[in-house]
């Protein structure tokens, strides 16, 4: 008998709630995405195929990508005739961000299954890139001033005379990790753009921390996958989400202790921040 596949939450998803389009409180990173912020007529999108359950929560990410001008700039970042760029509303890290491709023919696919198509995987890579250059800079916003790499470069910003160039800083760009899970818990084709830090009070059980933190989170960069390639396995993806802890950062085992790993991925936080 094949083995059942396990999604990342057993009882409801957690990588989009319930839409709302109500408007929210602007912060910094919507002041910054909101003059790229672009939306296609509504009518050039529609879902193709039938949804087995149209209240099922599992769709939850389908009204971004079909409407993206019903929600304010606080959810929904930056949207084109390709993508639509949105904040995980359960993050499970300082920036998580989530990538949404609109082609009717991708959205209901197994992200390893759509990605095996070389110019679809192009066009996201792309879209992904930008996407990385947003949320880099809304973690520079969130992290610069404990960041000990940043102190000479705000220095110079906030001096009287700034020179004509400023000290390098910290590359926030490398503190990303893009790609997606093998077995997602939504419907709808995303793929993730989440710091590495892990520090959320989202992060509540092991498969939140395992999904991301094992092979069961499979990068952008490694598609296309070999078709015998183990990750397109359900039962390998399965027991990656069962196994025992290990620290992102350390590389310390916390074998099924998660609130000594919680503990632990706190004070790893506080030292990554301080880089």
């Amino acid at each position: 008998m094949a083995s059942k596949t396990r999604d990342i939450d057993d009882e409801q998803p957690e990588e989009a709630s319930k839409p709302s389009a109500s408007a929210t409180k602007r912060n910094a990173f919507s002041e910054l995405m909101s003059p790229k912020h672009k939306h296609p007529k509504p009518h050039e999108f529609k879902h193709v195929g039938k949804l087995s359950r149209s209240n099922d929560p599992r769709n939850g990410l389908l009204a971004y990508i079909l409407e993206p001008a019903k929600f304010s700039s606080e959810t929904v970042i930056l949207s084109s005739d390709k993508t639509v760029l949105v904040r995980d509303a359960f993050p499970k890290a300082t920036v998580h961000l989530l990538l949404l491709p609109r082609d009717p023919a991708k959205q209901t696919l197994n992200p390893r299954d759509a990605l095996d198509d070389q110019d679809f995987l192009d066009m996201v890579r792309t879209e992904a890139a930008t996407a990385v250059r947003l949320a880099a800079s809304e973690l520079s916003r969130l992290i610069s001033p404990y960041s000990k790499s940043c102190q000479d470069r705000i220095a110079a910003m906030e001096s009287d005379n700034p020179p004509d160039e400023l000290p390098p800083g910290r590359d926030f760009s490398k503190e990303f990790k893009v790609g997606i899970h093998a077995h997602p818990s939504m419907n709808h084709l995303h793929i993730h753009i989440i710091s590495r830090d892990m520090h959320s009070d989202r992060l509540k059980h092991r498969k939140h921390y395992n999904s991301f933190n094992t092979d069961f989170f499979i990068p952008l960069e490694d598609f296309p996958l070999a078709k015998d390639d183990i990750r397109r396995q359900t039962s390998y993806q399965n027991a990656n989400l069962t196994k025992d802890y290990k620290c992102w950062r350390c590389k310390k085992m916390f074998g099924n202790k998660f609130t000594l790993l919680k503990a632990h991925l706190e004070e790893e936080f506080n030292a990554w921040r301080e880089e």
